[in-house]
């Protein structure tokens, strides 16, 4: 199985929204986490099925909850670049990556 390393970005952005549902609803943060977590499996499972946004980076629609998974499939790893909410501005995470 492939591993998942996460830009320190992507996984500040993950725990900060878990921290926000948190605080709307005791338990939320966790369903966050949850609903994240199985769209890493299937990311892994089979990266090549989610569309291509730019320059190999896809992204991963997550489950119930406004976000996205952008990653990259970097042959040995899934590099998790952004775990982004949908209804924010759109590209903000392109200075974390190098483009051709």
């Amino acid at each position: 199985m492939k591993k998942v390393l996460f830009l320190a970005e992507a996984e500040e952005e993950m725990n900060e929204a878990a921290l926000f549902y948190d605080t709307r609803s005791s338990g939320l943060g966790r369903e966050f986490l949850s609903a994240i977590e199985k769209g890493i499996v299937e990311i892994v499972r089979q990266p090549e099925i989610y569309p291509v946004q730019r320059n190999g980076i896809r992204r991963r629609l997550v489950r119930r909850f406004p976000y996205g998974i952008l990653f990259r499939d970097e042959g040995e790893h899934i590099l998790v670049i952004a775990v982004m909410h949908l209804h924010r501005v759109p590209n903000y995470w392109r200075h974390r990556i190098s483009e051709p």
